[in-house]
């Protein structure tokens, strides 16, 4: 028998004995390796569930942004309609590049094992790093305050002005008040165990961080580009100037309201070590204080001017809201009801004080409802949070919690120190990008524009387009009536034609 036929005759157990050798290997690799322990298994299930709680919650309060969309539509005129639907979708937007851009990284960022007590100092465009679910998380916040202020600058502002604030509050402002108080490096934060004033700044959900800084900037901006035409007469008084929809208002109040539990229950970041239950806590004391305020806001609303102002009541639910978000980890369901019925009082009567006394025109509350409210929902940590409630949310070592439940004046003054220091550093660099952008690119449309609205002037589409201001719908006369109007007559869908005189 040749060489060459034991080869061919032999191939077959040699390669039998070949697969047996490799699978002995194998299964000897295996055996060498560690089974995963049950530990390693529980920790991977641990932090799943605990991913899972964050990204729910982000999403939760991204959808937000429909809420206020809704709100804010619904209380501006129809000639607007578009342009604050715009608005509302670009804070998104470019809020979501600001914020990976340079926001996070002032508001958390790390070039080492941490940062000083003003302000992060890496991660830069997320460079070294891979905690994404909370960079998620995050963000939408950042989209909550930057959207706050295109309400009370709606109807007379220009977009391109719009577009550079809304870029400096989500990549600026917003982010250095986050790292104060939210990042454990924050010169005025509760999560560490050194805080200031005993148990540092406590705002569990933002009523000062989010809230109150979108309500600084939207007062100020309302200020800097002035009241609509015909808001306040000749004699000062202020007119009602209602809005053209409040079926789309009262939707974007349920919307805000189903978004503002993964606004404040997330915000306890995790489910497991004892969080859901906390979790649970907080959906419970931010449902009592919106049900509470929302009938509050019934009742004084009757008391004041005779009818039931829905208009009113959708803000006032909103203030109770607002009102609980810094509390609603630390207070008692008692005190919820407490907190929504006195935060709807304070919007009811600061719209009143922007209308009669500042002279300001906010045309759907965003001040009364985050600046006003947020801060009474700062104060009311001092006021109202519990020993209970401070210690299983901050761990209450200091025994520093509510004034009026028996803890003393320490955490109120540790609430009106950061509140002030928000309040001031927001107010400061508010007027001066508002300011900046009056004196240099203009900050209002043109008495025109403003008169026949700005869908039409600024992005060239009705959003009502057979009853809008560019009348293309089956009310429509001529073309003559476009001309007359001195605007560029419409397509069929609604749009600017570029070149009416090329068609037929």
């Amino acid at each position: 028998m040749t060489f060459r036929t034991i080869l061919r005759h032999g191939r077959r157990p040699m390669l039998v004995l070949s697969g047996a050798l490799l699978t002995m290997a194998l299964f000897g690799t295996a055996m060498a390796q560690e089974e995963p322990t049950t530990e390693d298994t529980l920790a991977d299930l641990t932090t799943a569930i605990d991913t899972g709680w964050l990204m729910l919650a982000g999403i939760l309060v991204f959808f937000m942004q429909a809420g206020f969309a809704m709100v804010e539509s619904g209380f501006v005129r129809s000639k607007n309609t578009s342009n604050i639907l715009m608005k509302n979708m670009l804070d998104a937007c470019v809020g979501g590049l600001a914020f990976w851009a340079f926001g996070y990284g002032i508001a958390y960022g790390l070039s080492g094992a941490e940062s000083n007590g003003f302000m992060g100092d890496g991660n830069w465009f997320l460079g070294d790093f891979d905690n994404y679910a909370f960079w998620f998380f995050q963000f939408a916040f950042a989209a909550t305050a930057a959207t706050i202020v295109s309400g009370a600058m709606a109807e007379r502002t220009k977009f391109s002005a719009y577009l550079v604030y809304t870029a400096f509050i989500t990549a600026i402002i917003y982010p250095f008040v986050v790292h104060w108080v939210w990042d454990a490096n924050g010169w005025m934060t509760a999560f560490t165990d050194d805080p200031f004033m005993a148990e540092g700044y406590v705002d569990f959900a933002g009523s000062g961080v989010v809230h109150m800084v979108g309500g600084m900037a939207a007062l100020i901006g309302a200020k800097a580009v002035g009241p609509r035409l015909g808001k306040f007469g000749p004699d000062g008084r202020a007119n009602a100037i209602p809005g053209h929809n409040i079926t789309s208002g009262m939707l974007g109040l349920f919307i805000l309201w189903f978004g503002w539990y993964g606004f404040n229950a997330g915000s306890t970041l995790m489910l497991t070590g004892g969080f859901a239950a906390l979790a649970g806590k907080v959906a419970v004391t931010t449902t009592l204080a919106a049900a509470a305020a929302a009938v509050t806001a019934v009742v004084l609303t009757k008391a004041k001017t005779g009818r039931y102002d829905l208009g009113l009541v959708v803000n006032g639910a909103l203030g109770g809201l607002v009102g609980i978000t810094a509390g609603c980890a630390t207070v008692e369901p008692w005190a919820a009801v407490v907190i929504g019925m006195i935060g709807s009082v304070v919007v009811i009567y600061a719209v009143d004080l922007l209308d009669n006394v500042l002279k300001i025109d906010d045309p759907v509350g965003a001040a009364p409802v985050h600046l006003f409210s947020g801060l009474w929902g700062v104060i009311a940590v001092g006021l109202f949070s519990s020993e209970a409630g401070m210690a299983t949310a901050y761990g209450g070592e200091s025994g520093a919690y509510g004034l009026l439940v028996g803890g003393g004046a320490e955490q109120l003054m540790a609430q009106v120190i950061g509140a002030g220091s928000i309040l001031a550093w927001t107010g400061a660099l508010s007027v001066v990008v508002f300011y900046g952008i009056k004196l240099t690119m203009g900050l209002r449309v043109s008495q025109e524009e403003e008169e026949k609205g700005l869908d039409l002037f600024e992005h060239g589409i009705d959003a009502y387009p057979d009853f809008g201001p560019s009348g293309t719908g089956i009310f429509s006369s001529t073309a003559a009536a476009f001309a007359a109007a001195g605007a560029p007559a419409p397509s069929i869908t609604g749009a600017v034609d570029p070149a009416p005189q090329a068609r037929g």
